[in-house]
């Protein structure tokens, strides 16, 4: 077998610290990023870039904000598509206040105004938590959706109430508009999710990570060793945010193209990121990935199995969706709280112990 630790060893503690502390695994994962930027580009076409590439890269990128505030902060939070929302609008007011700057500096921004309206709604989390905290960022959710509605300047006067996303480019390739080419969408989108995937890795392993957990797994110990509840609560809050306005602004503008509040970012948006998180794994960056693909592929797979082979209704097969990940989501909390992660974990290290797995 090739997946062995023997003749693996470290000789720095920075070594015995990496991400990837087996050689096998780097190769795997620079292999994997190698064909993602280098291959991909080369043979992906609309559908493929629609259905399932690109809205698995956007929704990986907010579960990876959800997850940072739930899963390794322990802050429960039911606003994830209220604060997409906040991405996405400030991200339409950024482009067309500011039609002469890149508009990759604009989903960053839109990622900064997101920071600052998280941080705000995650103030009450200084005194409430649990089930009280997940009823408080549900109240934002709706409030937010309410705001966005009701203040025409959000959607600068628009009869319709939508927001378009103009024409943009970046380095001359459309990345909004009609003419935008599937690559275009799959690299930037590609781009945002390595980074935050990586900026996110390191955080969570880092000191500010180690008070996240500490927060999470008893408030009271973790205040008694000198942790302080305001800085870890308010950061996890506030970096959630940026990740979660991130997917929105990319969700809103290199996605769709066109959005309206109630329809694009609604209370199905925040279940479906959690869901995401619980089936992927709480406190796992992987998780956030694996949540992401399962439910982003689930519905493909569905339709093609259901519809276009058995020939069910299309009813039928969404209703069937709904009871697959239903009770995907009652067994992982049940049987498997750290969800895929943990299976992939266990997978590996039957894998690295073979022939005499525990």
């Amino acid at each position: 077998m090739l997946y062995r630790e023997a003749g693996d060893f470290k000789t720095s503690y920075s070594l015995d610290n990496q991400t990837f502390p087996l050689k096998l695994d780097r190769i795997v994962f620079y292999l994997t990023l190698a064909v993602a930027f280098l291959v991909v580009p080369l043979v992906i076409n609309d559908y493929w870039a629609s259905a399932i590439l690109v809205p698995f890269l956007i929704y990986a990128i907010a579960a990876i904000g959800l997850n940072i505030l739930t899963g390794y902060c322990g802050q429960v939070s039911l606003g994830t598509g209220g604060f997409m929302a906040v991405g996405a609008y400030a991200c339409y007011k950024l482009m067309t206040a500011f039609p002469d700057v890149s508009i990759l500096l604009h989903i960053v921004g839109a990622g900064f105004v997101t920071m600052v309206v998280c941080t705000v709604f995650g103030l009450p989390s200084l005194r409430i938590k649990g089930f009280y905290l997940a009823v408080a960022t549900l109240a934002a959710q709706f409030f937010l959706v309410w705001l966005f509605n009701k203040v025409p300047w959000f959607y600068n006067n628009n009869a319709s109430g939508q927001i378009s996303a103009p024409e943009r480019t970046v380095f001359g390739v459309p990345l909004t508009g009609p003419n935008t080419e599937a690559w275009a969408m799959y690299l930037v989108c590609l781009t945002f999710c390595v980074a935050s995937a990586f900026i996110a890795r390191n955080l969570t392993r880092g000191s500010l990570g180690r008070r996240w957990m500490a927060i999470r797994d008893m408030d009271i110990a973790a205040e008694i060793i000198g942790v302080n509840p305001l800085t870890a609560k308010l950061s996890a809050f506030a970096l959630s945010g940026f990740f979660v306005g991130i997917s929105g602004a990319l969700f809103f503008s290199v996605y769709l193209g066109a959005a309206e509040v109630g329809e694009s970012f609604g209370i199905d948006k925040s279940f479906l990121v959690l869901f995401m998180i619980i089936i992927g794994g709480l406190g796992s960056i992987f998780g956030c990935f694996a949540g992401a693909a399962f439910l982003v592929v689930l519905p493909v797979v569905l339709k093609f199995i259901g519809v276009d082979i058995l020939g069910w209704a299309p009813d039928l097969v969404a209703h069937l969706r709904l009871v697959i990940v239903g009770g995907l989501i009652m067994f992982f909390l049940i049987k498997e709280p750290h969800g895929l992660a943990q299976l992939w974990r266990v997978m590996k290290e039957k894998l690295r112990l073979w022939p005499f797995p525990h």
